[in-house]
């Protein structure tokens, strides 16, 4: 990546920069909201979106724990299936939209969508058998895959809407909103929940929360309505053709189908992949059944046990990766740089996955009897609104710095503050946490989202999208297998908080997340070293 400066801002003084900043914010946000039609198309069923998806996961660990009646580590594994499974399909379906269509992807996402969540509302309402692998375990996952495999279209069309509609003068602004209104909608899903939670107790018994699944399924609805009456084909047209002319591009749409990639057949990924998945269920790792297989080696007078499936699952997702590069020589992955950039981020992401894998755990029991626990909904997802306030705030004042820049600082922002939670529970420390954590996302998140979206080859964002988000996959998969684990250890239901370990927990997180910046702050020479970016 280049770093470039203006050589007359290093004659300013910091007021005279500061008034810039704001200056150039305003004009980007008037810009913005003189946006086509079209994005709002976008931005408004993604607020509903937000609100839903996140809902879900602030109480599908609650709804599995004690609906379902699974225990923590297979409600993580529920949620690695969920979170990273979104991700996979993000990657197998993001290239979608760049064929059929942004509007088209997004209204038969909302369609799947209301399909999916129909299931999960539908499990926990007909009294039927909980449990693993029961009746209810069954409809409610077969839900959680529909709702997946529409994530896989939804959020690289939704992207690719945002390019579609905006100029180079309203782009970072558009990305920062939308990442904006997506955390707004989550924001209120936690007064939605409790509200719902609670007064629907006696008739969904034992907590309410499937009530909650209904009002989700019906504003699933309310978001497909909205998108096919704003984004329709005639505001689509003319909303890309005005962003077209003011850049000068005589393009059309059809011209714009040669630029995209050809044609694969993914006969075999998708068969190595579901070979993946099925011997991952088949191990130790996943759930307890017959065919679990161990063996033990000593090694310097130390037992080890290898989880033989485990070993098979790994060499077919090596086998699934190579298929998927083999037949796609200019695929992104094949860039050094690109690949340990968007890899690196990893360690700090597993905080955004602690958000609903931990952060509602830790509420509802380190803080148990305080309205802390009782509206544990609402103080989960203090983050969402934060990030709807200062997201677009930041991108207007850092939007001429450089990507690389603006990674390293924002990643050690929202590391560093996780150790404030090793102190132990404390609803100040708390709030200081998601303050400064939320500052550090509304740093680099947005931008690393426009980045990728800009780096794309013409006809190509969708897939990009999906492409960039591969990372993210391993995140939530990984972090889903121990967070489980650390809550039963070290933050258990039915204890008292005097009783659990949480500071011990967060330490390990803080320790991980950590590794983000420093391995950028190592890598910096290398990674700007001909490394060419937009800025």
């Amino acid at each position: 990546m280049s770093e470039q400066t203006d050589p007359k801002a290093e004659s300013k003084s910091i007021p005279e920069i500061v008034k810039d900043s704001f200056k150039e914010l305003k004009e980007t946000g008037i810009a913005f909201f003189k946006a086509p039609k079209a994005l709002w198309g976008i931005n408004i069923p993604y607020i509903i979106e937000g609100l839903v998806y996140f809902g879900i996961l602030t109480i599908l660990g609650k709804f599995s724990s004690e609906n379902l009646s699974v225990d923590d580590a297979q409600a993580g594994l529920i949620y690695s299936f969920v979170t990273g499974g979104i991700t996979f399909s993000m990657l197998i379906l993001g290239g979608v939209s760049d064929k059929i269509g942004v509007r088209k992807s997004l209204a038969l996402a909302f369609a799947i969508f209301l399909t999916g969540r129909f299931l999960v509302a539908l499990s926990g309402s007909l009294n039927l058998a909980s449990g693993l692998w029961s009746p209810m375990f069954f409809t409610m996952t077969s839900g959680l895959l529909i709702m997946v495999i529409a994530y896989g279209l939804y959020q690289p069309a939704a992207y690719a809407g945002v390019k579609r509609y905006t100029t180079p003068k309203t782009a970072a602004m558009a990305y920062a909103a939308i990442y904006g209104f997506m955390n707004l909608g989550a924001f209120f899903s936690g007064f939605v929940s409790s509200f719902t939670r609670q007064s629907f107790e006696e008739v969904f018994p034992p907590n309410g929360l499937t009530a909650v699944f209904w009002v989700y399924v019906g504003l699933t609805f309310v978001a497909l309505l909205v998108s096919v009456t704003i984004l329709t084909k005639k505001n689509d047209q003319e909303a890309a053709a005005g962003v077209k002319a003011a850049a000068g591009d005589t393009s059309t749409d059809e011209d714009d189908k040669k630029f995209r990639a050809p044609k694969v057949n993914n006969l075999l990924l998708i068969l190595f992949a579901l070979v993946t998945i099925c011997l991952f269920l088949l191990s130790g790792a996943a759930f307890d059944n017959p065919f679990n297989s161990y063996f033990t080696i000593q090694l310097f007078g130390l037992d080890i046990v290898f989880d033989l499936f485990i070993i098979f699952t790994a060499v077919a997702f090596v086998l699934t990766i190579f298929e998927f590069l083999r037949k796609r020589p200019l695929h992104p992955f094949r860039d050094k740089r690109f690949t340990f950039f968007i890899f690196l981020l990893i360690p700090v992401q597993t905080l955004f996955a602690h958000n609903w894998l931990t952060i509602p755990y830790y509420l509802d029991r380190a803080f148990a009897g305080s309205f802390i626990s009782e509206y544990f909904e609402v103080f989960s997802n203090l983050n969402p609104i934060l990030i709807f306030v200062l997201a677009p705030l930041v991108a207007g004042l850092t939007a001429r710095a450089s990507v690389y820049r603006m990674m390293i600082l924002g990643t050690t922002t929202m590391a560093l503050p996780t150790f404030l939670l090793t102190l132990g529970p404390n609803p100040y420390l708390f709030l200081l946490y998601i303050l400064l954590m939320t500052i550090g996302e509304a740093m680099w998140q947005p931008r690393f989202l426009q980045w990728i979206a800009e780096v794309a080859p013409k006809g190509m964002t969708g897939l990009y999208m999906g492409v960039g988000q591969f990372p993210w996959f391993l995140t939530k998969v990984i972090t889903g297998f121990y967070s489980g684990w650390f809550l039963m250890h070290y933050c258990p239901i039915n204890t008292l908080p005097s009783e659990m370990n949480t500071e011990f927990m967060w330490l390990v997180y803080a320790m991980i997340a950590i590794v983000t910046p420093i391995g950028l702050v190592l890598a910096k020479n290398w990674m700007l070293k001909g490394f060419k970016t937009k800025a």
